[in-house]
C-alpha cells in the first residue's frame, strides 16, 4: 500500500532550483516526524532534512544548510523541500519519510523523485 508519493524533480543546471513535494497517504500525518532523504549514484541512503509534527523543530544536514528549505502543510498530509543554488553534489534520488526524531522509518519508502543536477 502506497504510502508516500514523491514528485517535482528533473534536470537543473548548477545554481538552479527545484520544489519537491510529497503527497501521504493512509496514516496519521500529525504523528510523525518528517524526513527528505536522498540515494546519490552509487551510495547508500543519506538524510538530508527533517521536521517536526508541530513544525516547531527543523534540522538540516550540514551541507545543505542556507540552501534547501523543508516545509510540511498538516492540513494537506503532505511535506516539501525547496531547493535553491543546487550543486552537482545534490545529484540523487530523493524520498520522503516518516519517522521518530531521531529516525526515518526506511522501510516502504516511495519510488522517490530523481533529480540531476548538470551543466
Amino acid at each position: 500500500q502506497v504510502q508516500l508519493v514523491e514528485s517535482g524533480g528533473g534536470l537543473v543546471e548548477p545554481g538552479g532550483s527545484l520544489r519537491l513535494s510529497c503527497a501521504t497517504f493512509d496514516f496519521t500525518f500529525t504523528n510523525y516526524w518528517m524526513y527528505w532523504l536522498r540515494q546519490p549514484p552509487g551510495k547508500g541512503l543519506e538524510w538530508v532534512a527533517k521536521i517536526s509534527p508541530t513544525l516547531s523543530d527543523i534540522v538540516y544536514r550540514d551541507d545543505v544548510k542556507g540552501r534547501f528549505t523543508i516545509s510540511r502543510d498538516n492540513a494537506k498530509a503532505s511535506i516539501y523541500l525547496q531547493m535553491d543554488s543546487l550543486k552537482r553534489e545534490d545529484t540523487a534520488l530523493y524520498f520522503c519519510a516518516k519517522g521518530e526524531a531521531s529516525t526515518p522509518y526506511t522501510g516502504g519508502l516511495g519510488q522517490g523523485t530523481q533529480v540531476a543536477v548538470s551543466s
